[in-house]
């Protein structure tokens, strides 16, 4: 019977000796693998972050920090403390609520992430910048007298350096002679308003002296409008615009002066009603010391009349701005207002042909026409003054 041979007592040694060695390697292997294991860090998601930092803020509202730990280390996991928007009873009431696991059923409500909130922070500044209301500078307050002294100088400064062919009263062959009666009604309204400009509104008193730029400009509109040469008036009006702009100028370096007293306003007021009585009458009549008006008569005073309620209608703005406290004392802006809305009606007639209709005729008779807003302007104006005298 074939019988087992036993091993020496050598290699008995040697298998034992190998197993053990074995052994050994095997543990110091796997020990190295658990402790590279605990000290790599983790790579998370920014979704892992914010689910982590939910479970802490959780835990930490259930457990004090220091009693929380790894199950699979034994290490302590301290976390930075988060700032919640949960008050202590609804702490208390979630943890009441939560399972045996400790885990809410609701995840507790968190701060978001940085670049989140600075965000929303850029988002909100650019809505408050353009839902910002625009803010209009002021307009620049100027001197008393500035819009009064600048009515005066518009219409004439339009007919002079603005208009097609300039000024016409004066030409040698007078083809248009509409327009030259209408800057003729215009020059009549900056003479009168000048005088009284110089002689009433820029004096204290009838003992105080004469504005020099004031006393020059009124010389120099006193020039007829017809006459052609030495000197020619276009030049002369010229020069007393410009005389009136340096009366300005002085005003706002306070080296002039312009007074809104009621005694100066009324003789202003009382030249424009004189002037506009006289064009009353030239409306009405019907014949004059040529004979019958006809038609080729009647737009000469028609357009003279126009011309008169066109600078008017200017200065009376003028006048509406700088004397404002003079005429509301008495509770008489509303009377300039209408005046002012009686000249705009009398400038807006616009006429291809003036006709000297009757009455009672198909033909329009535009003598009638703008009689009536002449009489208005100079209703309001008689109405005016004896507002401001107090009677």
């Amino acid at each position: 019977m074939y019988q087992f041979k036993r091993f020496p007592f050598r290699k008995k040694i040697c298998i034992i000796s190998i197993l053990l060695i074995e052994a050994f390697f095997f543990k110091t292997i796997n020990c190295l693998a658990t402790t590279s294991k605990v000290n790599q860090p983790v790579s998370i998601t920014k979704n892992e972050q914010i689910e982590l930092i939910n479970k802490s803020s959780v835990d930490l509202l259930i457990k004090p920090p220091a009693q929380q730990t790894d199950n699979a280390s034994n290490i302590q996991m301290p976390f930075p403390k988060e700032e919640t928007n949960v008050s202590d009873s609804q702490a208390s009431t979630q943890v009441d609520q939560s399972n045996g696991n400790n885990k809410p059923d609701k995840k507790m409500p968190c701060k978001k992430p940085p670049e989140k909130q600075e965000d929303n922070k850029k988002s909100k500044q650019a809505n408050k910048i353009e839902n910002k209301p625009v803010t209009i500078p002021p307009e620049v307050p100027r001197v008393r007298g500035y819009a009064f002294v600048e009515a005066v100088i518009q219409p004439l400064d339009y007919e002079l350096n603005e208009r097609f062919w300039g000024w016409r009263p004066n030409d040698i062959i007078n083809v248009t002679d509409n327009v030259n009666n209408l800057q003729r009604g215009i020059l009549e309204v900056i003479r009168r308003t000048v005088i009284v400009l110089a002689n009433r509104i820029s004096r204290t008193g009838s003992n105080d002296t004469l504005d020099e730029n004031l006393e020059n400009a009124m010389n120099w509109l006193m020039i007829k409008a017809n006459q052609y040469w030495f000197p020619s008036p276009e030049s002369k009006y010229s020069q007393a615009i410009d005389e009136l702009r340096q009366y300005i100028d002085r005003l706002e370096r306070g080296r002039a002066l312009f007074y809104i007293r009621t005694d100066n306003l009324i003789p202003l007021l009382e030249s424009y009603e004189d002037l506009l009585g006289g064009c009353d009458q030239s409306l009405t009549i019907k014949e004059d010391d040529d004979g019958p008006i006809t038609s080729s008569k009647a737009d000469n005073y028609f357009f003279y009349a126009q011309g008169v309620a066109k600078a008017l209608g200017s200065i009376f703005r003028g006048v509406r701005k700088d004397f404002y406290v003079t005429l509301e004392s008495v509770h008489g802006t509303q009377i300039l207002d209408e005046a002012i809305e009686a000249c705009d009606v009398a400038t807006n007639i616009h006429p291809w042909l003036v006709t000297e209709g009757d009455l009672s005729s198909i033909f329009a008779n535009h003598r009638a026409n703008i009689d009536q807003p002449i009489n208005r302007i100079r209703f309001y104006m008689h109405v005016l003054i004896k507002t401001l005298k107090g009677y």
